[in-house]
C-alpha cells in the first residue's frame, strides 16, 4: 500500500508583507505562522513524515518545537517554489517510494481544518488520481490587458481559487517539477507542472478558511479562523 507523505516549502522571504522576519515566522493566535502549518499535518493519521523546505541561512527555524519531531526532516530552499519542492522530494526518497503520493501544502497557510485535510487524501485514495484543494469563484472575473482595462468577464461558474495541499504521485510530480524546470516554463504550483506534462488534476473543494497569510491584513483573519478551529477541536 502506497504511503502518504507532505512536503511544506518555507524558504521564501513573503516580500508582500513587509515584515522584519519572514511570514511564516510571523505570531499569530500564539504560535509562528510555521508551527501551526507543521502541526496541522503532524496532526494527520495518514501522513508518515514530512519535509520542511528552508532557506540554508534560516536559524529560525532552530525554535519550533515541530521540527524536532522525528517525523520531520530538512531540505535547503531553491532559487524558486519548484527547485524547492524537487529539493523536498530528494529528502523524501531516501524513505519513499515512486508510487507513494505526495502533499504539499503552503507553509503559509495555517488555519486548514483536518477534516478538509482528510477529505482530500480519502479522495485521492479512492480514485487513484491527483488532486488539489481549491474553492469556486464568487466573484465576477475579469481578464485585464496591460493598460489596466478590462479585455474579458470570464465565466466564473468555470473559475476555481487554487489551494493547497496539492497532492500526486511521488514519480509523477518529479518528473513535472523537472521537465518545467528544464524548458524554462514559469509554473505557479505543482498542479500547474502536472498540467504542463499532460496529467489530469481533480479539484476537491476546499474551505474558505484555508487562507494563504500574504499581506498584514491577513494576519487578523488568520487568528480569528485559528481560534475557530481550535473550537471545533475541543
Amino acid at each position: 500500500m502506497s504511503s502518504i507523505w507532505a512536503i511544506v516549502p518555507a524558504a521564501g522571504s513573503g516580500r508582500r508583507m513587509a515584515a522584519e522576519v519572514p511570514k511564516q515566522y510571523l505570531n499569530v493566535a500564539g504560535l509562528p505562522i510555521l508551527e501551526h502549518t507543521l502541526r496541522l499535518l503532524l496532526s494527520c493519521p495518514d501522513i508518515r513524515g514530512l519535509v520542511v523546505v528552508l532557506d540554508p541561512s534560516d536559524r529560525r527555524a532552530d525554535s519550533l518545537e515541530s521540527l524536532s519531531d522525528p517525523r520531520v526532516g530538512r531540505a535547503s530552499g531553491g532559487a524558486e517554489r519548484a527547485d524547492s519542492v524537487l529539493s523536498g522530494l530528494k529528502v523524501l526518497e531516501a524513505e519513499a517510494g515512486w508510487d507513494d503520493w505526495v502533499l504539499v501544502h503552503d507553509a503559509a497557510r495555517p488555519c486548514l481544518p483536518l477534516a478538509d485535510l482528510k477529505r482530500l487524501i480519502d479522495y485521492v485514495e479512492q480514485h487513484q488520481v491527483g488532486a488539489i484543494l481549491a474553492q469556486p469563484s464568487v466573484d465576477t472575473m475579469k481578464r485585464v490587458n496591460g493598460k489596466g482595462r478590462v479585455a474579458k468577464t470570464l465565466d466564473r461558474n468555470k473559475i476555481w481559487r487554487a489551494q493547497t495541499p496539492q497532492m500526486f504521485r511521488l514519480r509523477d510530480l518529479h518528473d513535472a517539477l523537472s521537465a518545467c524546470l528544464a524548458a524554462g516554463l514559469e509554473i505557479t504550483d505543482e498542479a500547474n507542472a502536472m498540467e504542463l506534462q499532460g496529467h489530469k488534476v481533480q479539484v476537491v473543494e476546499g474551505p474558505a478558511c484555508n487562507i494563504k497569510v500574504t499581506v498584514p491584513e491577513d494576519l487578523a483573519l488568520a487568528a480569528l479562523y485559528l481560534r475557530g478551529v481550535k473550537e471545533r477541536a475541543s
